[in-house]
């Protein structure tokens, strides 16, 4: 009996993790989070069903959810005022966060770890990528209108997120719409998925931030928080499994 109990027991360690639902403390602010199976080299993960929104990241960029006014101590480092709209008047409320920084979305995923107790984070590269040679397997891929915002269908805006059909995994906007954020192996800040300015977005489309995305940022020294130049970058969570 107990050699059964252990094997189920490893059985069930071995096993995807299973989708769920998180609400971000304080708010009725809600996201959810996809079980994306391992393979070779690659770990059971979980990635944000949709690009992080607007309305998940007012609630950090404007501190929605802090006890203290704007500007008070809270011990978290909040991002300063845009110097812009950040969303270009393309829509706010259900659209993805874009003109993001590569250090801010990480400083996001920090503090909503903190807020949840979950260790959320940026994808890695090559999870992105397995994430992505999933959600193209069954072909829908080939009817890109249907699942990506892309030069040829954006009318060279973002959209809002889940607006068109998920792809095999069930994810919205993996490809087009804003292109996101992944961690890299040697720390070049690089985005995948393409956006709705690329032509054929799909699992190898990659871009590394150049000195364009920033171009008109009328600080100095730039801003770590803001792209003056870059609304079509947002970034996508991940957690872990097992964590």
């Amino acid at each position: 009996m107990c050699g059964a109990v252990a094997a189920v027991a490893a059985q069930e360690a071995a096993s995807p993790p299973t989708t769920y639902r998180e609400t971000i403390p304080g708010t009725l602010v809600v996201f959810e989070m996809v079980a994306v199976p391992g393979g070779p080299g690659i770990s059971p993960f979980f990635l944000g069903r949709t690009e992080v929104t607007w309305d998940m990241y007012d609630v950090f960029a404007l501190a929605l959810d802090a006890k203290t006014p704007r500007g008070a101590a809270d011990a978290v480092a909040r991002p300063s005022k845009p110097y812009g709209a950040p969303d270009y008047g393309w829509g706010h409320a259900g659209y993805p966060a874009i003109s993001i920084a590569r250090e801010a979305a990480g400083a996001f995923a920090a503090w909503l770890s903190t807020k949840t107790g979950k260790p959320y984070r940026l994808p890695t590269e090559e999870e992105w990528e397995h994430a992505a040679m999933r959600a193209a397997a069954d072909g829908r891929l080939s009817r890109l209108n249907t699942i990506a915002w892309h030069e040829g269908n954006a009318s060279g805006r973002t959209h809002p997120v889940a607006s068109l059909s998920p792809d095999a995994l069930g994810l919205f906007d993996l490809f087009g719409n804003a292109a996101e954020w992944v961690a890299t192996g040697d720390g070049v800040p690089m985005t995948r998925g393409g956006s709705y300015l690329h032509p054929a977005p799909g699992p190898r489309a990659s871009n590394i931030q150049d000195d364009s995305w920033t171009e008109r940022d009328p600080q100095l020294p730039q801003s770590r928080w803001w792209l003056s130049d870059g609304p079509f970058v947002g970034f996508r969570l991940a957690r872990s499994a097992g964590r």
